[in-house]
Formats: C-alpha cells, sequence, structure tokens
C-alpha cells in the first residue's frame, strides 16, 4: 500500500462495539457516536448495528450523522448561528444549550418544532491535568454553573448535559456525578434524560466497567431519567493504524529519521496534547539497540512524533507504523505545506482490504 495511509480494522473496531452494546444491554442506557472524534462515515454501518445515534458539534457534523448512520441525531454547540439553528431544525432530534441567553433564544422554538431540549452544565470538579481539555477549568465557557441556573427555564429542559472528561475511568466519572448531583440533583426529577457526555475510555482494557454501570443505573433508578453517553475515542480505540514510509535519516546529535506522515498534519493531537503516540515494534529511548527521532516533512521544526528505539537501524523506504490512529486524526487532518492527506483504507474481517478514500492536488487547491 502507498503510504501515508490510515488503516481502520474492522476486528477491533467491532470488538470495542460489542463491549459498548453489552453496557446498553446490562443498563439499559443508550450510547452514540460523537463524531467530533471519528467521522469516516463508510464505516458507520457497521458501528450503527451496535450503537443508538450520533452526536454533533454543529451542522456538518449533524449531516452526516443524519445522512449516513440512522438512529438519534443529537448536537452541542457553544452557540449557534441564526442560518445553522434552521436548519438544524429539519435535521437533529436533540438540541442541547450552552447558556441561558442561547436556551432563551432556540430553546423554545426547538420544543415547537418537536425537539428534545438539554442545557449543558458544568459541576465545576476537574478531574484531569490538561487545562486545554477540560471544561471545569476557571474562566471555561462551557456549560451554566449552578449559581448561574435560572429556574424560571425548567419548562423549555427536557435534560441536562455535562462533558467534563477526558480518556478517563469511571472513577472520574463517579466523583464528577457526585458533584452534579450535589450542585443539580434537585432538578434531576424533572428532567426526561441526563447526557453523561464523552470521554469515557470504556474500551481500555484497565476501565472499570461495573462502576460505570452502577452509577448509570443508580441515577436512572434515583431519578427515572435516561442516561446517555457519548464517547468518541471508546468506539475506535486501537482499531485503527497510521502507516507511513521512511524518506531520509539524518544525525544531529541523535538519528533522526524523516517520514512521509506529519505530526501536524496527520495527527495533530501529537503537539496539542502531547503525547506520544506508539510505535509498532518500538521501545522507548535507549530500550532498543538503534534510537531514533521520528519527524515529518514539514518546514516546522517541531513536527516530531518523538523519540523511539528499534532492534534494527532505520533506513529510506522502511515502513513505521503508528497505532491507535482511528481517534481525533482524519477529523483533524490538514494539508499545510502543501501535505498530501493519507488514504484511508478499512481492512475487513475476512482479511479484505477496501480503500475507502485517496487524495489529490484538488484536494489540497479546493480548500483555499
Amino acid at each position: 500500500m502507498d503510504t501515508p495511509c490510515f488503516v481502520i480494522e474492522e476486528k477491533k473496531l467491532r470488538e470495542n462495539l460489542r463491549t459498548l452494546a453489552a453496557v446498553k444491554k446490562r443498563t439499559g442506557c443508550r450510547i452514540l457516536l460523537a463524531q467530533k472524534a471519528f467521522s469516516c462515515y463508510r464505516v458507520y454501518p457497521t458501528i450503527a448495528e451496535y450503537l443508538d445515534g450520533t452526536t454533533a458539534s454543529g451542522l456538518y457534523e449533524a449531516r452526516l450523522g443524519r445522512d449516513h448512520f440512522p438512529g438519534e441525531v443529537h448536537v452541542f454547540a457553544p452557540a449557534f448561528k441564526e442560518e445553522d439553528f434552521a436548519a438544524l431544525l429539519g435535521i437533529a432530534d436533540h438540541f442541547v444549550f450552552n447558556s441561558r441567553a442561547q436556551l432563551e433564544k432556540f430553546g423554545a422554538r426547538a420544543k415547537a418544532a418537536g425537539k428534545s431540549v438539554g442545557l449543558r452544565v458544568n459541576p465545576e470538579c476537574s478531574t484531569q491535568e490538561h487545562a486545554i481539555y477540560d471544561p471545569c477549568s476557571p474562566g471555561s465557557r462551557m456549560g451554566v454553573k449552578a449559581e448561574d441556573f435560572d429556574e424560571s427555564l425548567l419548562p423549555l429542559l427536557d435534560g441536562l448535559h455535562m462533558h467534563t472528561l477526558c480518556e478517563q475511568n469511571s472513577d472520574a466519572l463517579a466523583k464528577t456525578v457526585a458533584a452534579l448531583e450535589e450542585k443539580f440533583g434537585k432538578y434531576l426529577t424533572q428532567m426526561k434524560w441526563l447526557n453523561l457526555g464523552g470521554g469515557h475510555h470504556i474500551t481500555r482494557k484497565d476501565y472499570d466497567i461495573p462502576l460505570l454501570e452502577r452509577t448509570i443505573t443508580r441515577l436512572q433508578d434515583k431519578y427515572g431519567v435516561q442516561v446517555y453517553l457519548e464517547p468518541g475515542e471508546a468506539v475506535v480505540l486501537n482499531a485503527g493504524v497510521l502507516n507511513a514510509t521512511v524518506l531520509d535519516v539524518v544525525r544531529n546529535g541523535i538519528d533522526i529519521a524523516v517520514l512521509d506522515a506529519s505530526a501536524a498534519c496527520h495527527m495533530p493531537d501529537v503537539l496539542e496534547m502531547p503525547y506520544r503516540p506508539p510505535v509498532l515494534g518500538a521501545g522507548e529511548p535507549g530500550e532498543k539497540k538503534f534510537t531514533y527521532r521520528l519527524a515529518g516533512n514539514t518546514c516546522l521544526a517541531g513536527d516530531v512524533m518523538g523519540d523511539y528505539s528499534f532492534d534494527v537501524p532505520l533506513a529510506p523506504g522502511d515502513r513505521v507504523t503508528f497505532a491507535d490512529m482511528a481517534l481525533y486524526t482524519m477529523v483533524k487532518t490538514n494539508t499545510f505545506n502543501g501535505t498530501p492527506l493519507p488514504s484511508i483504507l478499512y481492512l475487513r474481517e475476512n482479511g479484505e482490504l477496501q480503500t475507502l478514500r485517496t487524495f489529490s492536488y484538488q484536494d489540497f487547491k479546493s480548500r483555499l
């Protein structure tokens, strides 16, 4: 196969989906695909066999969910443009508003159109270290705090929504739910549903699924609400790779392998998070005999994936495979420097390798 390319693996995708479906069956909760993490709609038919619908961050994601994924379409945005909201009335089933002003502006219209209306709340409970991904951090624009909650708007509401987690276990959820109940519990019996957002790493090997299920069941029994989860990463965790090829090896105090893939263009979370993605067959620096810094082929000096060690030296033409590359990659790719976008392939359970999408110069040009 030509590189760079993403390869989505159906076998692992279905393993994740069966885990999520089992949580649904045992608790009665409903689970949605968070398209912000994964929007490869060509595999939506597979995901739709197990999940209840999609959640969107705006008009385009909502349209994609409606067009290609049977089931519910939920949409949340920090603020809706008038023209987008008008279009969404014909697409979305659930609207979640981020502020009192947005709820006052659009809530009644959504209700009149037969939509379910929710408000995002801020439980003010931070459980993570990455401020950029923490909606409960000081000064956050995400959600309404308890002190700002306007009870006069309760007749408009069918549900409450919170989203505070990022790649976390269910202990963080339980802690946050306790804060939610302390601040907003008195309103929950008046709601039809409670959306616990995403960030639940349910398909990770060490994830405490029984605690998650106890939390869901208790909330549903106590308040009579339908609980929703909207994971993104958990759906496609470890279900895809990014294949790259070594173009050159240079030395500047350390051996540096220049690849035809780019952190900046193809896996931006490596720089934003930041984090060091796993590489198949590689170890920590110095763990194996030959250590290299893996770097992209753009003019950005910091276009670096990280330092890795290998059993044998790297040379031009060698293949390097980054693991766990289905999530937050294809949805974030860009063409900085005119860098080509990776092809998207689908490895079926029967061994068939399907090409879902290739990209060309026209894809770069058409964005400008």
